[in-house]
């Protein structure tokens, strides 16, 4: 018996702007309101609005709250100063990724834990079971919360209209606590799409009057909303990997590329330390395949799953594909056998169905925004 999706606390307000609905994790969510070009292309020049309610917020407080944290998760949660953020991942004992995150130091003993909404009850069985025999408590919040994302390079003058906040002493990856439109939010300098923007936590009985004082604010700079195909693009030209397609709990943070976040010299153990250790030699020494990004010569458009091929020969697969409205072309991001991962390797295709399309390799990420 099929479960009816949630709804956001925008859900009524998305219909009333004839957005396209989708299911999503369990959410029934945006997909896209008009143009996802138009969308796109907003964020990347001027402003977009986002829902993000379907995230899950993960609460974790005590005394020996971050001692828990640094045993669930890979990264060193104890350098992570009072008002800022980091991105790190969960692991399983194997090494395999649970999820990614983000972690935000709330206070002395308190912190959020931000999964993805397709994870979050996965991650947070895994924050309660590891929490055992530490003094700590982990509280699932995800009804506690709205999230709202205003992004790209008009978000902070369109915030400022409405917020008692210090955005410009707001750092990249830091929260801080203000108000938004009269209410109280938690205003966080992070994103998914590669430009500038905040992500504003607040209750979920305010979305809707913040959301209302976003638009009027950014009405004058190019505010629309946006929806989750265009954050998609955006993610994928900006590089960023999305779980369940260059994250799995078949990879290792090493094998995806990501080993930066696994914090050996941390103190104490934490779950999955010996064979993610294990993952650094062989990465070291025998590589696996490497994450690259790839450019169609053509306008056919790669899609997850597809075969990337050289010689004849299967090579890699597509991890994520779509056209990409800032290069005018088709781009993908795919696993490859290190051999053909350097940036300009020639002779490299994908193959959509029966026919291998040429593909230029390059190094990641495809956009990057000017300072």
């Amino acid at each position: 018996m099929s479960t009816a999706p949630r709804l956001t606390a925008l859900d009524a307000l998305h219909r009333s702007l004839g957005a396209t609905m989708t299911d999503f994790a369990g959410w029934d969510m945006p997909l896209r309101y008009g143009s996802e070009r138009d969308e796109h292309n907003a964020v990347r020049t001027r402003a977009g609005l986002f829902d993000l309610s379907h995230m899950g917020e993960i609460t974790v407080t005590g005394p020996q709250a971050v001692d828990l944290l640094d045993h669930a998760l890979v990264g060193n949660i104890s350098t992570v100063g009072n008002g800022r953020a980091r991105y790190t991942m969960i692991c399983r004992e194997d090494g395999g990724i649970l999820d990614d995150l983000i972690v935000y130091r709330l206070g002395e003993t308190a912190y959020m834990v931000v999964a993805n909404a397709s994870n979050a009850q996965v991650v947070l069985d895994a924050l309660v079971a590891r929490a055992e025999g530490f003094d700590a408590e982990v509280r699932d919040d995800r009804d506690a919360y709205a999230l709202i994302a205003v992004q790209g390079p008009e978000s902070p003058g369109i915030l400022a209209q409405i917020t008692d906040a210090d955005l410009d002493g707001l750092k990249y990856y830091a929260g801080l606590p203000g108000t938004v439109a009269g209410v109280p939010a938690l205003i966080a300098r992070t994103g998914y799409t590669g430009e500038d923007g905040f992500e504003l936590f607040l209750k979920p009985e305010h979305a809707e009057g913040v959301w209302k004082a976003l638009t009027e604010a950014g009405a004058g700079a190019g505010l629309i909303p946006c929806g989750l195909s265009c954050r998609d693009t955006l993610r994928l030209e900006a590089g960023m990997p999305l779980y369940g397609h260059e994250l799995t709990t078949d990879l290792t943070p090493f094998d995806a590329g990501l080993g930066r976040v696994v914090k050996f010299e941390k103190p104490g153990d934490f779950v999955g330390r010996k064979a993610l250790e294990a993952a650094a030699e062989r990465a070291e020494t025998a590589p696996p395949r490497k994450l690259v990004g790839l450019v169609a010569e053509g306008r056919r458009v790669p899609r997850a799953g597809m075969s990337v091929v050289a010689n004849g020969e299967v090579i890699g697969e597509v991890t994520s594909g779509a056209p990409s409205p800032t290069l005018g072309k088709p781009i993908a991001m795919a696993y490859v056998d290190a051999a053909h991962a350097a940036p300009g390797t020639e002779g490299v295709g994908v193959d959509i169905r029966g026919t291998h399309e040429p593909y230029q390799v390059v190094a990641l990420p495809f956009y990057k925004r000017q300072k």
